[in-house]
């Protein structure tokens, strides 16, 4: 059992506490912050808000969870983790002042990008899969939401400030990480041109 399933079964384990009993003590935010409870920048990450939260952060949390504790060792994927997810909580503040912060969306982020820029360069097949395109691609359409003007309760900031926190955490790792960062987006190019290619093939 790799430590990113015990990450997986705490947020499982904090979520359905807290949609059973009801409990508003866990979210983070600035109120929080301000008035002593330091622990929600540790239980706002487990907690999510339902369901369908929760399960499409823990399939990304244990495929690219996985593949950083494969490349860089259980201690540092939970360093990323922990450290992009209370970093975004502070940091996204003066963007969210009054809101109340669940998810590990902002940690999964930064464990996203840690496995972006750790994998060493090299045609090899791990290396060609398409997690390093798919970070990238993710990263820019919360770009894309944020200049667009988003209105929804997603905070698009945090997951750009876990997304940044986690890339300058794996370059210390990985002294080859430039080169690394070249062939993932050499690779984005060419699953954008087969995208297209197929698509226009089967005329959709």
């Amino acid at each position: 059992m790799k430590l990113t399933d015990f990450l997986i079964l705490l947020c499982v384990a904090f979520s359905m506490y807290v949609w059973g009993s009801g409990s508003t003590g866990f979210a983070f935010s600035k109120y929080a912050l301000l008035h002593g409870s330091y622990w929600t920048l540790i239980t706002g990450l487990f907690v999510h808000a339902d369901i369908i939260h929760l399960t499409g952060n823990m399939i990304f949390l244990y495929v690219f969870g996985h593949v950083l504790e494969d490349e860089a060792g259980a201690f540092r994927t939970v360093t990323v983790f922990l450290t992009g997810g209370i970093l975004s909580f502070i940091l996204s503040i003066p963007f969210y002042p009054d809101a109340n912060m669940v998810g590990a969306s902002a940690a999964i982020f930064a464990v996203m990008a840690a496995v972006l820029i750790t994998r060493r360069p090299g045609f090899s097949l791990h290396f060609l899969s398409p997690l390093g395109p798919l970070a990238l691609l993710y990263f820019i359409f919360n770009i894309i939401a944020i200049q667009d003007g988003d209105k929804s309760n997603v905070a698009y900031v945090s997951h750009v400030m876990g997304f940044v926190i986690g890339l300058g955490m794996g370059a210390r790792w990985n002294s080859e990480w430039k080169k690394g960062l070249v062939y993932t987006l050499v690779l984005l190019g060419v699953y954008i041109v087969l995208f297209l290619f197929v698509r226009e093939r089967l005329g959709i």
